[in-house]
């Protein structure tokens, strides 16, 4: 079971402070586990390919991020950067103010230019639609528009922003895209419990840096049954 958990699981370290001492350890629990990606910032991707190099875990890296407010042709540069530096997996965070203004040709082509750039190295890309901004109205366009840009995932949350993961948002989001795309969840989930609802309600991918603990819970109500 702790196996089936952890295949979920984006073992995740974004915050600034963050050092190449803490990233060593992340990849070395990332390989210890069996986590399905490890996802850091973009300075640490060359790292992680190194410490990842012959494993079975992916390196997931964040563009346009935490706002999203970076102009299309930053996040293209950033996408080709990182996925040139070993990147496979590429986390996007939406034009949240286009969004906002019913811009969608402008939201849909900020995708697109990602997802073309990702694609075309055999990366896929997660759109993040930062949920906690968004109206219900808003989340389910935001996730139309990177199902119609060729996105491969739709994500919750930076965690950066306002709030994380919620069961309604993913489930609202599970819905908006159908069975075509994966939902990761990511943003204050900390628990068994918690990683388990959101898989419950559509989640195929969870964004977590408690993804030790969380295994580690896993295993011990194994070992209680």
């Amino acid at each position: 079971m702790s196996q089936e958990i952890a295949a979920f699981i984006d073992h995740t370290l974004l915050k600034p402070e963050a050092t190449p001492a803490n990233i060593e350890k992340l990849c070395a629990e990332a390989k210890e586990y069996h986590f399905a990606a490890v996802c850091v910032n973009p300075t640490f991707v060359k790292q992680c390919a190194d410490l990842l190099l012959g494993t079975d875990v992916a390196i997931c890296t964040v563009v346009g991020f935490p706002l999203g407010a970076h102009t299309t042709e930053t996040k293209v540069f950033e996408t080709k950067q990182a996925l040139a530096d070993g990147a496979h997996e590429i986390d996007m965070v939406i034009n949240i103010g286009a969004l906002k203004a019913q811009q969608d040709a402008r939201v849909r082509d900020d995708i697109r230019a990602v997802v073309d750039a990702a694609h075309v190295r055999g990366a896929i890309v997660k759109v993040i639609i930062e949920a906690a901004l968004q109206t219900d109205d808003e989340k389910v366009r935001a996730c139309q528009l990177a199902k119609d840009a060729g996105a491969d995932f739709v994500k919750t949350s930076t965690g950066f922003g306002p709030g994380g993961a919620t069961v309604h948002d993913v489930e609202l989001m599970r819905r908006a895209v159908g069975s075509a795309l994966g939902v990761k969840a990511a943003g204050g989930i900390r628990t068994l419990e918690q990683a388990q609802a959101m898989i419950a309600a559509g989640a195929t991918r969870i964004g977590a840096s408690a993804g030790v603990s969380i295994v580690r819970e896993t295993r011990a109500a194994a070992g209680g049954q």
